[in-house]
């Protein structure tokens, strides 16, 4: 056990390393793909206000979090536009630092900024409608992400959404040394978020991201 925990622990401390040394710009936050983010949050915002309204089943607009948050890349184009307050969490406090100035006069809309990795992060309960968690899974392992998506069920508001939207892998699970992450495969990442006692309620893929790159989906969870 003592060199799973090791393992753990370097899985962790590697990709804060890692994170630490990317600049905290949009291109930083995107790995180098920048121009991509405009085509991604017309993505997300097509998906999310699917959901969102006044009305029986429907997602309240008011507070939503947004999990490794980075700069607030999110939070400035896609939630804070749509809800009234936003919370950020992101494990490196560089990149909250530089979201206050980033996000600008919505900045005063922002109720929180958490400097915590998501395996140790617990959301209040009962707080939030939408909590968004993108491009952040592959740093958690199997067992913190299902105890993490535990919490965020708890912490959501009647009729509350858990958003994932990542990267999957055609098979399997692909390691990134590089970053110290891991993307996995659709089938995976569906039998994680049963494991936690959530179901997907919808699911799309992100289309127009260039070829290169892997295909990236969105599940909405409640």
């Amino acid at each position: 056990m003592g060199d799973i925990a090791e393992d753990e622990a370097s899985f962790y401390s590697n990709a804060e390393d890692y994170w630490r040394e990317v600049p905290p710009t949009v291109d930083g936050m995107l790995g180098g793909y920048g121009s991509i983010s405009s085509i991604d949050i017309n993505g997300s915002k097509a998906f999310l206000q699917k959901f969102l309204g006044e009305g029986e089943g429907k997602t309240s607009p008011v507070r939503a979090l947004d999990c490794g948050a980075g700069i607030g890349r999110i939070s400035k184009r896609l939630l804070l536009p749509l809800f009234q307050t936003v919370d950020l969490v992101d494990v490196t406090q560089e990149f909250l630092d530089k979201a206050k100035p980033y996000l600008g006069e919505e900045a005063k809309r922002v109720g929180n900024y958490f400097c915590c990795g998501l395996q140790d992060f617990k959301p209040e309960n009962g707080r939030y409608d939408v909590i968004w968690i993108q491009w952040v899974i592959g740093h958690l392992t199997d067992e913190h992400l299902v105890s993490f998506l535990r919490r965020c069920q708890k912490a959501l508001r009647p009729n509350g959404l858990v958003v994932i939207k990542d990267n999957v892998s055609y098979e399997g699970v692909v390691p990134d040394e590089v970053d110290s992450s891991i993307c996995r495969d659709l089938d995976i990442v569906r039998r994680l978020v049963d494991s936690a006692g959530l179901r997907i309620v919808h699911e799309e893929q992100q289309m127009n991201f260039p070829k290169e790159i892997y295909q990236v989906h969105i599940l909405a969870l409640r």
